[in-house]
């Protein structure tokens, strides 16, 4: 006979399973977090009933996000391609060296995925990802600041600016800006501030326009002293084939025409960060077609994502896959 359990036992029990807090409940299903820990308890004193169906569709939720999850195969947590060997290169050099490198080109290429690697897997590395909201002086080095764990450290500019030195200065450590192509020229140069303070290697990532600003145009004197600091540049243009293949080897793609089908993917716009999206839904076709990730549902995943299914990913996705 089936145990039927009340919402609040299910609750307690995925709380226990998944090991999931109160916190985290009341964040995904719109419940103040004293009004679930009153109801866990049985001390409630509010409508019981609404806390409880606004539970079960949380619940039915939760259920759903962890099966979508099983069907997809986790994206590996670090695969060594060509063009992370060479982010690597940089980053290693920056680090140990004391110097400042550049890393720009094309999006989609493992930039990023590369960074956080290294600033896993090495101490005292702080990669802050830079947006157009960052763009100025101070808001550029609260993000440093947050990056370097410096809780409760606020003020001005030059407090903060201060503050960041103090912490790094003989930690032999590397900075890395990613994205940093959204930097106003003078957030870039207090970056260059601090590492002509401290010593440490600072690395600036991002697309093409990052190194265009500090070689050409108007600009160039306002980065001269940025420039005559670079000790190592990589420009990355597009994914090679060793990277595409290195993808698709992970996921398990040996198959020739499955590969040759991976490696165009790869070669659009998107690069590597395609690549990786549409193996991913192809484990979740084969599986259901139950056979090998081959050419057709790696082009039928690709029609899927890229919004251009038609009639031809209408077939691979119907009976044949």
């Amino acid at each position: 006979m089936t145990e039927v359990l009340s919402t609040k036992d299910k609750v307690k029990r995925l709380m226990d399973e998944q090991s999931v807090s109160q916190n985290q409940i009341a964040r995904e299903s719109g419940i103040s977090a004293s009004a679930i820990s009153g109801y866990l308890k049985g001390s409630y004193a509010g409508d019981t009933s609404s806390v409880e169906d606004k539970l079960e569709k949380w619940l039915l939720s939760s259920q759903k996000r962890a099966q979508q999850k099983r069907s997809f195969l986790p994206i590996p947590e670090w695969i060594s391609l060509p063009t992370s060997e060479r982010v690597l290169e940089v980053l290693q050099y920056a680090h140990h060296a004391g110097d400042i490198g550049v890393i720009y080109g094309a999006s989609g290429v493992g930039k990023t995925y590369t960074l956080k690697h290294y600033e896993e897997k090495n101490p005292n590395v702080w990669v802050c990802v830079m947006t157009p909201a960052h763009a100025g002086v101070s808001p550029c080095l609260e993000e440093i600041a947050f990056a370097l764990d410096m809780k409760g450290v606020s003020g001005r500019s030059a407090r903060l600016l201060r503050e960041i030195i103090r912490r790094v200065r003989d930690t032999n450590g590397l900075l890395v800006i990613d994205e940093a192509q959204h930097l106003l020229p003078s957030a870039i140069e207090v970056i260059r501030s601090i590492h002509d303070a401290t010593g440490i290697g600072v690395v600036l990532c991002g697309n093409e326009s990052v190194y265009a600003r500090l070689t050409g145009g108007a600009r160039t004197a306002t980065f001269a002293q940025l420039f005559s600091r670079i000790g190592k540049r990589l420009k990355i243009i597009k994914p090679v084939k060793g990277d595409i293949f290195g993808i698709a080897g992970a996921f398990g793609v040996e198959n020739g025409k499955a590969q040759q089908a991976v490696l165009e993917i790869g070669r659009k716009p998107g690069g590597l960060r395609g690549v990786v999206k549409t193996l991913r839904l192809a484990v979740v076709i084969s599986a259901g077609a139950g056979r090998e990730i081959d050419e057709s549902i790696i082009k039928a995943a690709w029609c899927d994502l890229s919004g251009d299914a038609g009639d031809n990913a209408g077939r691979h996705n119907g009976g044949g896959v």
